[in-house]
């Protein structure tokens, strides 16, 4: 009697097991499909504004700033992000010399031409951490001596063009609004409600907590050996694009990086070092645009939509050389910590487009003016 009990409960088990995953599968197919059926083109290629996003941008600002204080070291305030650099490393990043006509825009308008440039790289946290710990990486270019009426209209003299990237295709926010929510949570401590704000399902952003900890990948063993992706979009001359920067090893001599300790806290910095001021061996990446099809699913203001390669493959228009040099030294490192990157460093035939860059225009240049008077100060 008590053995036919167990089998009978083994089997009622089993199939609402079955049931479940059942249940789970057709779940998942059709959020894939409701998921597919929303996020199908054509889309606007022109920015589209939403109410409200100027008072929420000065909310963010403010939360920033808070962020900036929360972190803040003994000696220094620090970035709100990518707060720990590996090091500001002179490049050389010189258009295709063949490039295409169409392709033939801005900065990249002179086939051949050789910009000097200074890039920073860096970890993604808001505060210095072992470079072990998952997280982003990032890689800021900024162009010298660049000709041309610049965007900001205050800082007619910078004569720059940045180009602001990390090492993910796409951001764990959409847009203004959710960034406004996400970035408030992790102020305060509660990291949870970054992505889960109310007890009401539709409120949740699941995917995006996914996004999120895919961008908190694994380090790479240097800081030469990986992607990195503007995220936003700009303009490419008439057209909307997003960048990308790849490791180009084949265009530089052969090199084996000696094998990295990655219990240090600053292995990054040491497996950079070690290219360019020990072994003195150039690193080589390619500089890329992926332009907008407005007929596929390539939106400008959700920052959270991956391009697909599959709908717009990328187009090689630069190669970018970091050659030997010697870069880690207090006086440089003091330097670097100084500089200021920012998207609308630039001229208008790449203007950054959509939420997430008209966010960047004032906060980046609130935090900056924040953290240097608070730096001159002490």
């Amino acid at each position: 009697m008590l053995i036919t009990l167990w089998l009978r409960l083994g089997a009622f088990l089993a199939k609402t097991l079955l049931w479940l995953l059942g249940l789970g599968l057709l779940g998942w197919a059709l959020a894939t499909a409701w998921f597919a059926w929303q996020h199908s083109g054509p889309v606007s290629a022109q920015e589209m504004i939403p109410d409200g996003e100027s008072a929420m941008t000065q909310d963010i600002i403010q939360t920033a700033v808070r962020i900036v204080d929360q972190h803040r070291e003994s000696t220094r305030y620090l970035r709100d992000a990518h707060a720990k650099a590996h090091g500001c490393v002179k490049a050389e990043v010189q258009v295709l010399p063949d490039l295409a006509a169409e392709l033939r825009q801005g900065v990249f308008s002179e086939p051949g031409k050789i910009w000097q440039a200074n890039i920073r790289l860096s970890n993604g946290n808001a505060y210095p951490q072992f470079d072990s710990i998952r997280d982003a990486r990032g890689m800021a270019i900024k162009l010298l001596n660049m000709p041309g009426k610049q965007l900001l209209a205050d800082q007619p003299a910078r004569n720059e063009q940045d180009f602001v990237m990390f090492s993910h295709p796409n951001f764990f926010v959409s847009d203004v609004a959710e960034y406004r929510q996400n970035v408030a949570a992790q102020a305060d401590g509660k990291k949870v409600m970054a992505f889960f704000p109310s007890w009401d399902p539709r409120s949740w952003q699941a995917r995006h907590l996914l996004i999120a900890l895919a961008t908190l990948a694994p380090p790479p063993d240097s800081p030469t050996g990986t992607a990195y992706f503007s995220v936003s979009p700009y303009k490419f001359g008439e057209a909307n694009a997003k960048f990308r920067v790849m490791p180009d090893p084949d265009n530089c001599p052969a090199y084996t990086l000696p094998k990295q300790n990655h219990d240090l806290p600053n292995f990054l910095r040491s497996a950079l070092s070690q290219q360019l001021s020990t072994d003195r061996v150039p690193a080589c990446f390619v500089l890329q645009i992926q332009r907008q099809d407005a007929n596929k699913y390539m939106p400008i203001e959700d920052t959270s939509i991956e391009w697909r390669e599959v709908d717009a493959p990328f187009e090689t228009v630069a190669r970018i050389t970091l050659p030997p040099q010697d870069f880690d030294t207090p006086a440089l490192n003091l330097a670097c910590d100084n500089l200021s990157f920012n998207p609308w460093f630039g001229v208008e035939a790449h203007r950054p487009i959509g939420g997430i860059n008209r966010l960047r225009k004032a906060v980046y240049e609130a935090v900056s003016d924040y953290r240097h008077s608070q730096n001159a100060a002490q």
